[in-house]
């Protein structure tokens, strides 16, 4: 049966007849101390209990948000999520943006073509007002060209600054990602940590009380023999020990050994409580 602070409070245990063994008020000041420890050591492994029951949970709802949605960006804090999220609002902005700049290319360069061919008729008009051939080949030709070129290089350029865009929104959606991936993988193994923590102070705790229940046992128990072993002692030597003169009927007694007058003395020195380091010291 498990000690409980309880049972040393309540403990009685029977008076000695003929010595009264150790001071009553010594030992009642040590039960004292010990009850307060004990009570110390349950409050601090329910303590720990608690903390051990919260850290699993956090791992686990890490473990799930993880697993549950691994392409999105888990963040324990909230300032990390608004960041995150100001981070996607502007990668959507630029998004939008550089679509917006690549429909508007697309349409000039539509409307070039058409910008060239009223340069080309109001080229050949002019060079049919002042000019005795009004159907010139090579200048229908350069406009022509011109046009085209141009064309070409307003969409060259708007596909171009649309892939950057994209593929920029992509590294940085990528750096995110793999960022909070970090964190996440950094805080679990954090967890674990204190939980392996934790486990090993539950241990050492349940240790150290079971070597301090045993050593109060066995204290408890040798006090007791002691008890009884000077009392049957007591008895036997009673009518032993009497003098000689006074069995006799007169005369002097004989003397009494040197250290005899209390035999319990190297018993008693021999019997100490235990003394027990504090825990962690």
């Amino acid at each position: 049966m498990a000690l409980t602070p309880e049972d040393v409070v309540n403990k009685r245990f029977q008076p000695t007849k003929f010595r009264e063994g150790y001071d009553q008020d010594e030992v009642d000041d040590f039960l004292d101390e010990v009850v307060v420890e004990l009570r110390r050591l349950g409050q601090e492994n329910e303590e720990l209990k608690q903390r051990l029951v919260a850290a699993d949970s956090r791992i686990a709802e890490l473990q799930r948000s993880g697993g549950s949605a691994p392409a999105a960006a888990p963040t324990p804090a909230p300032a990390d999520v608004q960041r995150l999220q100001r981070e996607n609002a502007e990668l959507k902005q630029r998004l939008a943006t550089a679509e917006r700049e690549a429909e508007t290319a697309k349409q000039q360069a539509s409307a070039a073509p058409a910008a060239a061919a009223g340069a080309a008729g109001g080229a050949a008009a002019g060079f049919a007002a002042g000019s005795t051939d009004a159907n010139d080949p090579n200048a229908t030709n350069n406009l022509l060209q011109l046009a085209r070129r141009l064309h070409e290089e307003h969409v060259r350029e708007g596909v171009e600054k649309r892939d950057a865009l994209i593929a920029e929104g992509h590294a940085t959606a990528a750096r995110i990602v793999a960022e909070a991936e970090s964190k996440q993988r950094a805080q679990i193994s954090a967890l674990d940590q204190e939980r392996s923590t934790l486990e090993r102070r539950i241990d050492e705790l349940r240790g150290f009380e079971r070597d301090y229940r045993q050593g109060l046992k066995s204290y408890i128990e040798g006090q007791l023999r002691d008890l009884d072993s000077q009392q049957v002692g007591g008895s036997q030597g009673f009518g032993q020990n009497r003098p000689a003169s006074v069995n006799a009927g007169g005369g002097v007694p004989a003397p009494v050994p040197a250290g005899s007058a209390d035999g319990s003395n190297s018993q008693d020195q021999g019997n100490q409580p235990p003394v027990f380091p504090g825990f962690g010291g």
